[in-house]
């Protein structure tokens, strides 16, 4: 690719780098090195986080997300996760 200098003079995060360097049709192949797909929230998590939630935040000196995380009936959710769909919800 003759314009591939012009490509560099931006930031490219190491996904970009690898379809460059490999050619751009390993990313629409789902080949590469992109993150694997954070399983979504099903109704019946959200209804369960939401619970937990009012049950939790009103515990004092205590860590509502980790007593949430300790609760969840779903394992393998992290606490990044979890804090961003209450922020979500």
């Amino acid at each position: 690719n003759k314009k591939a200098f012009v490509e560099l003079l931006f930031w490219k995060s190491p996904a970009a780098v690898c379809a460059m360097t490999q050619g751009y049709s390993s990313l629409q192949e789902g080949e590469g090195t992109t993150r694997s797909r954070v399983p979504l929230w099903t109704p019946q998590e959200e209804q369960e986080l939401r619970e937990l939630y009012w049950k939790y935040k009103e515990v004092e000196g205590g860590d509502v997300i980790a007593a949430i995380l300790a609760h969840l009936p779903t394992p393998g959710r992290t606490r990044r996760q979890v804090v961003k769909q209450l922020v979500r919800m």
